[in-house]
């Protein structure tokens, strides 16, 4: 099939992209186009215009600013793959992108594109929820900054308003973390069946901050905050890492779909919990 017929708008700047969004009626941005493109040309999407933001200049960066990791809007998936981000989270984002699709994807699609499609099976929601992601939006209106916990609203759905972008998001250093990034999924470059990522900070022999998030659980990332107080305090032993999987498990309400059960969901959300922490506290050691 092919696109319905829409009005085609290339602004050469975000204030002009922004009058465009706040015209009203149904407008698409258009980033990497790696979701919206295929929906389109199945008709799932009809929208009346399209405002393509990539000839919009300085807007795909990947830098550390004043302690944080700064994305922009235009930053593809295979920058942060290949980005000089120091530390754990560099380690972290480039393990993350691994996973995101194939080559091509990778360098068309956006970060901030995937977090404004918030697909449940997505790694990048998942990522910006367990790294308590500040993620700017911008309108004619003004900017706001809206946390991660707060985004993700349902499947494909979000707090952004019709008129708003993404401009950036912020991510943390994550100073003296072990990460790890683990996922299931029927082939190489398909959306995950579960993935999680895992973040774990010791401090005196005990873990002194914990950070545990799935996708393709349920029907937007989920964030193990139970599994995480288990952990805090704790000596970070492999007994524990797998009583915190069996926690996390326990408090899922996975998705049964034609990819995999409701079950098979939450026994690989209790192996991955567990594999990941036990990767993470490797790594932080190492």
């Amino acid at each position: 099939m092919k696109p319905a017929p829409f009005e085609y708008f290339a602004p050469a700047d975000i204030e002009e992209a922004l009058e465009l969004l706040g015209r009203g009626g149904d407008v698409k941005v258009l980033a990497g186009g790696q979701s919206l493109v295929p929906a389109m040309s199945f008709r799932l999407a009809t929208p009346e215009a399209l405002v393509d933001l990539n000839g919009i200049r300085d807007r795909d960066r990947v830098a550390i600013d004043g302690g944080e990791v700064v994305v922009g809007m235009l930053a593809r998936h295979r920058a942060l793959e290949t980005s000089a981000v120091p530390g754990p989270v560099g380690v972290l984002l480039a393990a993350t992108a691994r996973l995101v699709g194939h080559l091509p994807i990778r360098v068309r699609g956006t970060f901030a594109g995937s977090l404004a499609h918030a697909d449940p099976a997505a790694e990048w929601p998942m990522l910006a929820l367990a790294l308590d992601a500040s993620i700017v939006a911008r309108s004619a209106a003004g900017s706001r900054v809206i946390a991660a916990a707060d985004f993700f609203e349902g499947p494909f759905t979000t707090a952004l308003r019709e008129d708003e972008v993404i401009t950036e998001v912020r991510l943390p250093l994550l100073a003296d973390a072990g990460t790890a990034v683990l996922e299931q999924s029927r082939t190489a470059g398909d959306f995950a069946t579960v993935a999680v990522v895992a973040v774990v900070v010791v401090t005196d022999g005990k873990v002194s901050d914990a950070r545990v998030a799935a996708a393709g659980v349920e029907g937007w990332p989920v964030r193990f905050a139970d599994a995480e107080s288990l952990l805090l305090g704790s000596r970070p032993e492999p007994e524990v890492f797998t009583e915190a999987g069996r926690i996390a498990a326990q408090r899922v309400d996975p998705l049964s779909d034609a990819t995999a059960s409701a079950d098979y969901r939450r026994h690989l959300v209790e192996v991955l919990v567990r594999r990941a922490l036990n990767q993470a506290r490797s790594r932080l050691a190492a």
